[in-house]
């Protein structure tokens, strides 16, 4: 599969598109949880509703993307039902987890990201590995050096979380090869449901207030709708890592609210923390891919390719 410098633009910025919308999923999140829905209900209708809104679209205006091969769905549905755990994970840790400190354990994903697509014999640039340490610098000085008296058991879930996470980029890099974003957008959407929903009906089933406010539940929705779309997007463009680099920006959208709606500041060294991550980011115009790389062939996630036609078979 041939990249031009025009889709490596677009892989860029839908990156940058997918952390600023990752950014504000917290913020609402937290609104609607404040109003009285439950973490786990959270998670199941945000995913659940974001599934919806996918299907609808392709249905009405692009059927084609219907289609996907069954290797490819089963790729699909592996990477939705492993985010889709990683998610209840993550919200069952940030219970017990100062926010600081979870957002740290979780933000450091890219090392994950980057150890896996290793294994995947993914290409890995020297300058990839700097970025990740940059940023995984930045991001330990940006959650804070605070001491905690925290809970084993939910550093565990919250790093569980992080792993999860980056281990669905992977093996979604591998079915965006062939497959068109939004086809993987709604597979993986509808396998974190099959996860998410059940989860929240066997173990919560606290039903929303009444008259509950759900705006900060549609807002939820569409975030997370427009995040996967352009992270997938990003990930067929530039590769897992560097989306999972430039994923980290969503800490700038984090600080900013935090500033304007909480009234919180930075110490030096979360300023310090910003400058290194901006320009760790920066980097990724020095961090080209070779054009000419195709799709690899050996790894550990190499049965994931679509079926081989004989040409032999198309004559009559």
């Amino acid at each position: 599969m041939f990249k031009t410098p025009q889709a490596q633009t677009a892989g860029i910025l839908a990156a940058l598109a997918s952390a600023v919308f990752l950014g504000l999923a917290p913020v609402f999140g937290r609104w609607a949880i404040l109003l009285g829905f439950s973490p786990l209900s959270v998670v199941a209708l945000r995913t659940g509703l974001a599934m919806l809104m996918v299907f609808l679209i392709i249905l009405l205006f692009q059927r084609t993307f219907l289609y996907i091969f069954p290797v490819g769905l089963i790729g699909c549905l592996l990477a939705g039902g492993i985010n889709g755990l990683g998610s209840l994970l993550y919200y069952m840790a940030l219970g017990k987890l100062p926010a600081s400190i979870g957002q740290l354990l979780y933000s450091l994903y890219p090392l994950f990201v980057a150890l896996f697509s290793i294994l995947d014999k993914q290409p890995i640039t020297r300058l990839t590995m700097f970025r990740v340490g940059l940023a995984s610098v930045a991001v330990f000085l940006l959650t804070g050096l605070e001491e905690f008296n925290l809970e084993p058991a939910a550093v565990l879930m919250m790093i569980a979380a992080a792993a999860l996470y980056a281990l669905h980029i992977p093996i979604n890099q591998r079915v965006l090869y062939e497959i068109p974003a939004p086809t993987v957008t709604l597979y993986t959407l509808l396998a974190m449901t099959a996860v998410t929903l059940p989860a929240y009906l066997l173990f919560d089933r606290q039903l929303p207030p009444e008259n509950a406010n759900w705006w900060p539940l549609v807002g939820l929705t569409l975030v997370t709708f427009i995040s996967r779309l352009t992270l997938f997007l990003g990930i067929k463009n530039i590769g897992g890592v560097q989306t999972a680099i430039l994923g980290l920006g969503e800490l700038f959208i984090t600080l900013l609210l935090s500033y304007l709606l909480l009234g919180e500041t930075l110490t030096w060294l979360q300023l310090l923390g910003v400058g290194i991550l901006g320009f760790s980011l920066m980097l990724i115009m020095l961090d080209k891919q070779d054009p000419q790389r195709r799709r690899p062939k050996g790894g550990w996630l190499a049965w994931l390719h679509p079926p081989e036609i004989n040409p032999w078979s198309l004559q009559d």
